[in-house]
């Protein structure tokens, strides 16, 4: 089944269909405002949209090497990359939204709202650090940074998630609405905690058949 699986993933058009399907939440808000069906405050409609599917891509992101280890197909990793670049554009556009139909792209309202609201200035400095990661997901941009600190810094992912979570948390605070912030951080918690089991098991040393003899006697 996995082979089968992979063999799949591996067909020429298995990347176009996740592009479309990557890109479907976006046409469809795109649809929505255009027919004005975003419902009694298309705006605020939007804004959150965009940040509930930048948090989801974060995740699918971060899942993308578990599944990949857990299923035996490896041909997973080749969507990874599209799969950020979709993270960080659902951010941007994200932030545009709440810049244009918060703020009327007002720069030092902005700038003083980001210092004031503590939330809003966690989601921005998320923002910043993914802004890097997309930068450098190219395959110059490997070779230039070489592909150890390439690796340290694509790290930050772990980081921003956790910034992601905390900005969508206080949000939600405001209305006193956790169910969702508790999915997010059970995901994020599993995951994250899967790469540091991976990481330990690494690093411990292995037992050669003589060490392992010693410990059984």
């Amino acid at each position: 089944m996995s082979a089968a699986f992979n063999k799949a993933l591996l067909h020429p058009a298995a990347r176009p269909l996740v592009f479309l399907l990557a890109l479907l939440p976006f046409a469809w808000l795109f649809y929505g405002a255009f027919t004005n069906n975003l419902g009694a405050n298309p705006a605020e409609h939007l804004i959150r949209a965009t940040g509930d599917w930048t948090l989801r891509f974060l995740c699918i992101v971060l899942a993308v090497t578990p599944l990949r280890v857990i299923s035996g197909t490896p041909a997973l990793a080749r969507f990874r990359r599209m799969l950020g670049l979709f993270t960080y554009f659902y951010v941007v556009i994200h932030l545009l939204s709440y810049s244009w139909f918060d703020m009327g792209f007002d720069v030092p309202e902005i700038i003083k709202d980001i210092i004031k609201r503590p939330f809003i200035l966690v989601g921005f400095s998320a923002f910043l650090l993914l802004t890097p990661l997309a930068a450098t997901s190219f395959n110059a941009a490997i070779k230039k940074l070489g592909a150890r600190r390439w690796q340290m810094l694509h790290k930050l992912v772990y980081l921003i998630a956790g910034l992601g979570l905390l900005h969508f948390f206080w949000m939600r605070s405001g209305k006193n609405d956790f169910a969702e912030v508790a999915v997010y951080a059970v995901i994020l918690a599993v995951l994250l905690g899967w790469r540091v089991r991976d990481y330990v098991k690494k690093k411990r040393p292995r037992r050669t058949p003589a060490v392992r003899e010693q410990l059984s006697k």
